[in-house]
């Protein structure tokens, strides 16, 4: 990466599973990070600890959109504008949509989406008048095939992929590169309701065999935050170890 010194990051829900490992990797290559969660825990407090000054843990929620304006303000006060948006917070409620409440569907649309679309319009703003930047969006394979459960979620999950696409239009001029990457299942909370029978069918329908691990992510969120991927743009890149080949 080119002088990342100067580089600013945001990423939401940067305090456990992969958003923490992508605020860590971050802080490693030299970028200011901001990150936000609505509780902290302690992995993020001691990572604040052995980067002070360079990580600002922030309290917030994607869907109240009064918190995110402060969010991106308090980022930009300590650091300068934002050069790489990450889109990582959301919510995986379960269960089939004929069962589930209005709430449930609610709080899936207003933080998987409404709440991603009023982030990233905030930190484009920086990134427009900063002269360039990236924004990567963690979407999911439930985006693009259909899986029980999931309705509310994959819907989520589909409409961050029609941002990227349109996004990458709008801001291509602006030198804004905007892309998604597409998880598969991972080693996180979101299969802890999951019991051992029904892991090891998800592991034996991959190809490789295993489920992935955010290590198994973080290399992209690299690259396509750094110089080597600046010729790609909408675009959604699916991690997920063969599962859907």
């Amino acid at each position: 990466m080119t002088d990342n010194q100067q580089n600013v990051a945001i990423v939401s829900g940067g305090s456990r599973n992969l958003g923490l490992a992508i605020v860590e990797a971050l802080l490693e290559d030299g970028y200011r990070v901001a990150t936000f969660s609505r509780r902290p825990t302690d992995e993020i407090v001691s990572l604040g600890k052995r980067h002070k000054g360079s990580l600002l843990d922030l309290r917030a929620d994607l869907s109240r959109p009064e918190t995110l304006l402060q969010v991106t303000d308090a980022s930009h006060d300590a650091f300068g504008p934002a050069t790489l948006l990450v889109n990582n917070g959301a919510v995986a409620p379960d269960g089939f949509l004929a069962r589930q409440s209005e709430e449930e569907i609610a709080q899936a649309v207003n933080i998987n989406l409404t709440g991603t679309l009023l982030l990233t319009r905030h930190v484009a703003r920086q990134m427009m008048i900063a002269g360039g930047g990236s924004i990567i969006s963690i979407s999911s394979i439930v985006a693009q095939r259909g899986y029980k459960g999931v309705v509310a979620y994959s819907a989520t999950k589909a409409a961050l992929d029609g941002m990227t696409r349109s996004l990458a239009r709008e801001l291509g001029g602006r030198n804004i590169r905007v892309n998604a990457i597409a998880p598969g299942y991972m080693e996180s909370e979101m299969v802890e309701g999951l019991d051992e029978k029904a892991l090891n069918r998800i592991r034996r329908r991959t190809p490789l065999g295993r489920m992935g691990e955010p290590a198994d992510i973080v290399p992209l969120i690299r690259f396509l935050a750094s110089d080597s991927g600046g010729f790609i743009s909408g675009q959604t890149v699916v991690i997920d170890g063969g599962f859907t080949c």
